[in-house]
């Protein structure tokens, strides 16, 4: 079986991996040289692989491409799945930009039977919407009967040394009943466990809900924080009491903002679609931004605060940022709240640096910000962003002048939580 994979990066390189560990012909199929030449010299750019993975893919027949030539004939595949970025456009709608390039390359390299498949993150409809018209216009095929046409929703989850693309359930949805099962033949081989949607619709709607689900979640827990600490409430340790419930309760925690790929966008697909169709908002999605939103600002705020009780104001004093990625123990910087932090305490005056073990530089609109020697380093605040599993906490808070905790992992008679 030819399988290419348009798209390699968190979503599409470790499908790569385990298909190539299965047996499957794969190549990878992406427009950015630089990936396909690194890849091809048995390099990684991302954090759940490394270069030995990568050699041992090479080792197992893959390789990729920028050359759509090079998938024509003999070489056409049985299986496209499309894995590129679905990012917001200015206005906070979907970009489709990508989907709609990634479809027009899969149309040029599609032969009749093959199966296309899409993973990136979408609004319900976008395959039979947006994919569909676009492969039976290019190729005169018509889906079900000349080739089969599906979605199955990403559940890459970067950093997770427990699930990958082998033990996470796939769920599949066709355009067609033929289609879901050519669907989960494809992933029956790659994955342990393969759900079958009712259709594409439900497929495109599941990973949403998941999101979503997080999204709201992580609001409620984010603003309880706020009033929590003017009610003189440790929310943390409610939050650990509550947790010992054996139904009915599942811990969210509090932070400084939201990242990653997922959270801080998907729903606003699913928002998107609901304005776009049924003309009303949907307001948990909404109201969940807008709280989310406000936690850089709010995590500024507390800094000035904790400043003033030390006499010191925030233009002028020296404030570290420790942790700078938007998830622990990975490099992936993706909507980290961060660098909205950063760029709010540059605005007002304060003197910026940063440590953080998996990013050896980082800029704020093209302002170089100096990299501490030390997670201890010398500081009028130091502010926990993201608690690596690297960082001495007990001897960072022993160290700290002023400890500003965002992910409630430190006590101390100087460690102020969020």
């Amino acid at each position: 079986m030819n399988v290419v994979i348009i798209g390699l990066g968190y979503v599409g390189l470790p499908l790569a991996q385990e298909a190539v560990r299965v047996g499957l012909n794969v190549t990878g199929f992406d427009v950015n040289q630089s990936t396909v030449d690194g890849l091809n010299a048995g390099r990684s750019h991302i954090d759940d692989l490394t270069d030995a993975d990568i050699e041992t893919m090479v080792e197992g027949g893959f390789r990729a491409t920028s050359d759509l030539a090079e998938l024509t004939g003999d070489n056409a595949p049985d299986v496209t799945v499309i894995c590129v970025p679905t990012p917001l456009s200015e206005s906070d709608g979907p970009d489709l930009t990508a989907v709609k390039a990634a479809t027009d390359s899969a149309a040029a390299i599609l032969k009749p039977g093959a199966l296309v498949v899409l993973e990136s993150t979408t609004y319900p409809g976008t395959t039979d919407e947006i994919v569909r018209p676009m492969l039976e216009k290019a190729t005169g095929l018509i889906v079900g009967i000349g080739f089969h046409l599906a979605f199955s929703p990403e559940r890459i989850d970067p950093g997770n040394e427990v699930y990958g693309i082998r033990n996470t359930p796939k769920v599949v949805g066709g355009l067609t009943p033929a289609c879901t099962e050519a669907a989960a033949s494809f992933y029956g081989a790659v994955c342990d466990t393969v759900v079958k949607a009712r259709t594409a619709r439900e497929a495109e709607m599941s990973k949403l809900l998941e999101n979503t689900y997080r999204h709201v979640n992580i609001a409620l827990v984010n603003e309880m924080a706020i009033f929590c600490h003017e009610l003189g409430v440790d929310l943390w340790n409610a939050i650990d009491c509550a947790a010992t419930k054996p139904f009915g309760f599942q811990a969210f925690y509090p932070g400084p903002g939201v990242g990653g790929h997922c959270i801080p966008i998907d729903p606003n697909y699913l928002s998107y679609k609901v304005r776009a169709e049924l003309k009303h908002p949907f307001r948990f999605v909404e109201l969940a931004q807008e709280i989310n939103s406000r936690m850089p600002g709010y995590v500024v705020d507390r800094a000035a605060e904790l400043l003033n009780t030390d006499a010191k104001p925030l233009n002028g004093a020296k404030v570290l940022l420790l942790g700078v990625t938007y998830k622990k123990d990975i490099a992936d910087q993706r909507e980290s709240p961060a660098r909205p932090i950063a760029r709010k305490l540059l605005q007002r005056g304060a003197v910026l640096s940063y440590h953080d073990p998996y990013v050896d530089s980082w800029q704020i609109d093209g302002r170089d910000i100096p990299r501490a020697a030390s997670p201890a380093a010398a500081a009028d605040l130091t502010i926990l962003l993201q608690a690596h599993t690297e960082y001495d906490l007990a001897d960072i808070a022993g160290k700290a002048h002023l400890l500003f905790d965002t992910r409630g992992k430190i006590s101390g008679d100087s460690v102020y939580p969020l």
